[in-house]
C-alpha cells in the first residue's frame, strides 16, 4: 500500500462519498432542511487525479446555489478551518469559469457550508465552532479579520445530537457501528473488534447490505487509521519525553556552569 498523506478513504467516505441519495439524506439530517430525491446535486469532493484518491472527504453543490463541505474526523483537529480554506478554493476553481474572473461583471458562486463530524474517543461538546482567524498569529481585537472562515463541528457519537441520527437511518446505523467498535476495543483487540462490530451490525439489520458488500475494505479502513492515531499518540510522547529530557539536561549545564539554583529556577521559570 502506498504511503500518501492525501489519502482520506474512510468508512465514512466510503459509505457517504459517492451516493447522491445519499449525501441529501446526510445533508438533511444536519441542516433540518428537505431537499428531495430529484434535487440537483453535483458531487465536487477533490481527488488525486494521479493516485484517484480522495483528498477531502465529501463537497457537493446543491442546484448550483449551495456549495457544502463535509468532514469526517475521529481526532479533534484545531486546523480545521485552513484545511477547508484550501478545499474551498480548490472547488471553486474546479466549479467556476476562470475567465469569468476578468470580466466586468460579479460572478455569482454557491454559498460555502462547512461542517466536521466528530465521533472520536475524546469529549467534545454536541457543538462548536472553529474560526480561521483564531488562528492568526497578529490579530487586533478591535478589528474585524480580513478574512474568515467558520467550521461548525457537530459531535456523531451515539446520543450526542441526536435529531441528526432520527432524520437520517444511515447516519443512524454508522453511529451504532462505532459505538459497537468502541464498546467492542475494552475487552478485546482491534481486529476483532471490527469483526464483532460488522456482525453485530449485520445481525441485527443495521447498514446490512453495505457490510456484506464491504466488510473487507471496513476492516482494512479502521485498522490502517487505528494503526496511524497510535503511531501518532507515540510520535506526540516521545516529542513529550525528548523535550523533557532537553529541559533537564540545559537546567543542569546551567546550574553546573557556576549559576546558583536561584538564577536557574529564574532562567527556567521554575516554580
Amino acid at each position: 500500500m502506498k504511503a500518501n498523506r492525501q489519502h482520506k478513504d474512510s468508512v465514512f467516505t466510503l459509505l457517504f462519498g459517492q451516493d447522491k441519495k445519499l449525501i441529501l439524506e446526510l445533508y438533511n439530517a444536519i441542516a433540518g432542511t428537505n431537499y428531495g430525491e430529484d434535487t440537483d446535486l453535483e458531487i465536487t469532493t477533490l481527488t488525486d487525479v494521479l493516485f484517484m484518491d480522495w483528498i477531502n472527504d465529501i463537497s457537493f453543490v446543491i442546484d448550483g446555489k449551495l456549495v457544502v463541505l463535509i468532514e469526517h474526523q475521529s481526532t479533534i483537529n484545531p486546523n480545521m478551518p485552513l484545511r477547508m480554506l484550501i478545499y474551498i478554493a480548490k472547488i471553486y476553481e474546479k466549479i467556476c469559469e476562470i475567465k469569468e474572473l476578468y470580466r466586468s461583471r460579479m460572478m455569482k458562486i454557491p454559498t460555502p457550508e462547512f461542517v466536521v463530524l466528530y465521533n472520536g474517543r475524546d469529549e467534545m461538546p454536541d457543538k462548536q465552532v472553529l474560526k480561521l482567524s483564531d488562528m492568526f498569529a497578529e490579530r487586533k481585537a478591535e478589528n474585524l479579520p480580513n478574512l474568515e472562515l467558520a467550521v461548525t463541528v457537530y459531535n456523531i457519537n451515539k446520543g450526542r445530537n441526536p435529531e441528526f441520527a432520527e432524520r437520517s437511518e444511515t447516519l443512524s446505523g454508522y453511529e451504532t457501528f462505532v459505538e459497537q467498535v468502541y464498546k467492542n476495543e475494552k475487552t478485546m483487540n482491534q481486529q476483532e473488534a471490527v469483526e464483532k462490530a460488522v456482525k453485530h451490525c449485520i445481525g441485527n439489520g443495521v447498514l446490512k447490505k453495505f457490510f456484506k458488500d464491504h466488510s473487507v475494505e471496513v476492516m482494512n479502513m479502521l485498522l490502517r487509521e487505528f494503526t496511524m492515531e497510535e503511531a501518532q499518540e507515540v510520535w506526540r510522547e516521545d516529542g513529550i519525553e525528548e523535550g523533557i529530557q532537553r529541559g533537564m539536561q540545559q537546567l543542569l549545564d546551567f546550574w553546573a556552569s557556576g549559576h546558583s539554583l536561584e538564577e536557574a529556577r529564574r532562567m527556567f521559570a521554575v516554580k
